[in-house]
């Protein structure tokens, strides 16, 4: 599928880190258009993956105004939505992740923090 213009999808894994041992992460973000908040989640996705998956990851850019019968297979109801499909088990993000934090806690990449009273 093809990335929105303007925003581009990730390159593909390098070899040396498709191993047993190196999980892949397969991200598909939705978006509206070439909106400023679609551009920024775009923007924030590479440069969590960049920073914190190199060679570990695939983005498929899914534009909702050109394609809007796909929100259905992931059941997208709010865009930016960022969906990660592998590795399992499936998560999603709203919103264009400009809170890092709670981005890498979302995509599994942080521990979520527990507080005093033992709640995550």
């Amino acid at each position: 599928m093809k990335a929105a213009k303007g925003l581009k999808a990730a390159k593909e894994p390098r070899e040396d880190a498709k191993g047993d041992d190196a999980k892949f992460w397969d991200l598909r973000l939705y978006v509206a258009g070439q909106s400023p908040k679609s551009l920024r989640a775009f923007s924030n996705l590479k440069k969590i993956c960049e920073t914190h998956l190199a060679g570990r990851y695939r983005i498929e850019v899914i534009d909702l105004l050109k394609n809007p019968q796909l929100a259905a297979g992931d059941q997208i109801l709010a865009v930016p939505t960022l969906v990660r499909k592998l590795p399992v088990p499936i998560e999603k993000i709203i919103g264009d992740l400009s809170n890092e934090g709670r981005a890498l806690v979302g995509l599994d990449l942080r521990p979520r923090s527990i507080g005093a009273d033992g709640a995550q």
